[in-house]
């Protein structure tokens, strides 16, 4: 059973100011999901499933899950703020779905085998996709608890324009993931010799590996996190925080999967001509053609 690569899309890039999984950054106006997609199929994934919005169904559609017509099957799903488990409902004045772990929660009916969960905008690199592969292709049923989760070293993956925020993963001699701590206003100034961070700490980027076992999970966490905080105009459900406390009550096991790749993304509009410079020098270099699809 091929595994499937779900990509959450359905995030607006409130700091970039548009709809950036489609802004073009290849030779050939290929976005960053355009490469994540092609990682995946050379990898050996067999669908790709988007968590997308109805409001951008239409501008999705065209510009990005048709050219992977005749490469993969696609499928979509969609977020919304009303998306809700029976019994529940959203206040009136939210404007937002959920977070990453509403969005995979969507996801939910869509999936009975292996899948990689990874952010639309974020570029990832070869290596994490054919990692994931190898390891989703190993496990032999859809009720195991055994996750895993691509790690990033820290200095790989920031911004020369503004600070970010990023998921610092504490690891057990034994490879598995213990806890991941969320650190805000991480600037490129605090890491290096003498500063707060050595860049050598393994950050999540959130691209992790999982079988459809986490659902129900997800499904039992959701309901939980919406009785105590779904009144609240900008709480939300993250995926990271739900897969730590699955590991906090041993009902789940996450291996790191350690990769040197570098994160590409643009998290700020300023990021783009860096993102640009270097899939330029990717393609220069062979790894990816210059026309993708």
């Amino acid at each position: 059973m091929l595994p499937t690569l779900l990509v959450l899309a359905a995030g607006m890039g409130s700091r970039y100011g548009g709809l950036k999984q489609v802004d073009p950054v290849g030779p050939s106006d290929e976005s960053v999901l355009d490469y994540a997609v092609y990682d995946a199929i050379r990898a050996g994934f067999g669908r790709v499933v988007f968590v997308i919005r109805r409001d951008f169904e239409e501008l999705f559609h065209k510009q990005i899950g048709s050219k992977y017509s005749g490469h993969i099957e696609v499928d979509y799903v969609f977020q919304s703020i009303d998306a809700l488990p029976g019994g529940y409902s959203a206040p009136e004045s939210r404007d937002k779905p959920w977070g990453t772990g509403h969005a995979v929660w969507c996801a939910r009916q869509a999936i009975r085998e292996p899948f990689a969960v990874i952010n639309a905008d974020d570029f990832y690199g070869s290596d994490s996709f054919a990692q994931l592969s190898r390891f989703l292709g190993q496990i032999e049923s859809m009720s195991s608890p055994r996750f895993t989760m691509v790690g990033f070293r820290l200095a790989n993956t920031l911004s020369e324009n503004g600070s970010v925020s990023r998921g610092v993963c504490e690891i057990g001699q034994d490879g598995h993931l213990q806890i991941i701590t969320e650190q805000t206003g991480i600037d490129s100034a605090d890491v290096g010799a003498g500063e707060k961070y050595t860049g050598d700490e393994t950050v999540s980027m959130n691209c992790w590996g999982f079988t459809p076992f986490l659902f129900e999970s997800l499904d039992h966490q959701f309901k939980a996190f919406l009785s105590k905080q779904g009144h609240e105009l900008k709480s939300e459900f993250y995926l990271p925080a739900a897969v730590s406390n699955m590991i906090t009550l041993n009902d789940a096991s996450v291996t790191i999967l350690p990769t040197e790749s570098s994160w590409f993304g643009i998290t700020y509009r300023e990021d783009k001509p860096h993102v640009v410079a270097a899939i330029a020098e990717l393609v220069k270099r062979g790894d990816y053609p210059a026309k993708l699809f």
